[in-house]
């Protein structure tokens, strides 16, 4: 008998995860609120690079996929797994679309059905905010009558090697039981399963990870702000440590940091840490100031280097080139490259972008996107390296610009300048 599972949030974690649970021979409903998102997956129509058109129809073909915005078809689920947003509001963090799909999905929880929650919060939102919904909705308590868990996402848009089902898996359960059932479904969808004993030391996996990865970008963009102002080649620096075989990670310096994880997570434990125990997270709050303030340096040294070149930021032509946060993947989300892009607007200048990976239906509609030519690169007074898709014919920007602001490092030339 095949299992019936929903997967509550239809996006760069959702649909990934309904695909995989198709070929691994679940019947999937896919509930989104967004009906143009619905929509568009009901006509073969993937929003999310890392699923194809073809797949999605495959999955339509199978008979074992239906997306869906009306909760009546998650009826008489097995599992269903949330993984909906979880963003900041005013630094604190807004838990109303978990709310929302946990109000929503209670009433249709049965006894013996299972249900996990992968979006990323801070420890403890399972079993205090997430629990009391079911349990409410549905007159069932867990762990007696149903199974709950955490897992945390792991999903890297564009990442080519790691890949949803070869990514380990970290799982929990609110009690032995529930831990199993969870290892189990994930078991047909992950080549390996980590369990951990507790709800909270899963939610803070995910915390650790992202803080880790916050706080040593925040090292390396502090680190390239004075290592220009004393004149060394960062990136050189960064080259030659990384040659070291033990004791050291690479990170690189950017425009700032995006997505949903980076802006966002390390505030969640943070703001966890202030709540239950009244001390300040120092890092996460010193590597928030850092990156957030790394899109105003990139403006302040763009407009450094055009004045030098006899050219106000006002009026100038402006190429930018990358507005997702990360290259290869079509994810805007909090990217810093738009924050650039926005304040360059603000201050007059005529700015151009060329993206080919994002959706523009999701971008400001006062951006003026136009395809990386010859003739692009050549009329514009500046092309500014935000985001360094693999896609874009570098030695073709370095011969055809007058001057290359590159804040990822792909460009060399007398007429480069590096972040």
């Amino acid at each position: 008998m095949r299992e019936k599972l929903v997967v509550v949030g239809q996006g760069y974690v959702g649909l990934p995860l309904a695909m995989r649970a198709v070929e691994a021979g679940f019947d999937v409903v896919g509930i989104d609120v967004d009906e143009w998102r619905v929509k568009r997956l009901n006509v073969f129509e993937s929003y999310v690079e890392d699923i194809s058109g073809e797949e999605l129809e495959a999955a339509h073909r199978s008979g074992r996929y239906l997306a869906s915005a009306d909760y009546a078809d998650a009826e008489a689920f097995d599992v269903c797994v949330i993984t909906v947003p979880t963003p900041l509001r005013d630094g604190v963090p807004d838990l109303r679309h978990i709310g929302s799909a946990g109000a929503a999905i209670a009433p249709l929880v049965r006894p013996g059905a299972t249900v996990v929650l992968e979006s990323t919060t801070y420890p403890g939102t399972t079993e205090e905010h997430l629990r009391p919904l079911l349990e409410e909705g549905s007159g069932l308590r867990t762990p007696e009558d149903f199974h709950l868990g955490y897992s945390p996402e792991r999903i890297d848009p564009g990442n080519t090697r790691w890949r949803l089902d070869n990514t380990p898996k970290v799982v929990s359960g609110i009690d032995e039981a529930s831990l199993a059932r969870i290892r189990a479904f994930y078991g047909r969808i992950v080549r390996e399963v980590v369990p951990v004993s507790s709800l909270q030391v899963a939610e803070l996996c995910k915390l650790l990870e992202n803080t880790f990865r916050h706080v040593n970008i925040a090292l390396v963009n502090e680190l390239s702000i004075f290592a220009q102002q004393l004149r060394i080649d960062v990136w050189e620096a960064i080259d030659a440590a990384s040659t070291k075989p033990f004791g050291y990670m690479r990170f690189t310096p950017g425009p700032g940091v995006g997505g949903h994880c980076l802006p966002i997570d390390p505030s969640y434990l943070s703001w966890r840490v202030k709540r239950s125990l009244g001390h300040n997270f120092r890092f996460v709050e010193l590597a928030n100031d850092i990156n957030d303030h790394m899109p105003d340096h990139v403006v302040q040294r763009l407009a450094l280097a055009l004045n030098q070149r006899g050219k106000p930021v006002k009026g100038s032509r402006v190429l930018v080139l990358g507005l997702s946060y990360k290259k290869n993947a079509g994810d805007c989300r909090e990217s810093p490259a738009i924050e650039v892009t926005k304040a360059l607007c603000k201050l007059g200048a005529r700015v151009s972008v060329a993206d080919p990976h994002v959706d523009t239906f999701l971008l400001p509609t006062d951006f003026d996107m136009v395809r990386l030519t010859e003739a692009e690169l050549s009329r514009a007074d500046a092309v500014v390296v935000l985001t360094d898709h693999d896609c874009f014919d570098y030695e073709l920007v370095q011969r055809a610009s007058a001057f290359v602001f590159d804040a990822r490092n792909r460009c060399r030339g007398a007429n480069v300048e590096r972040l």
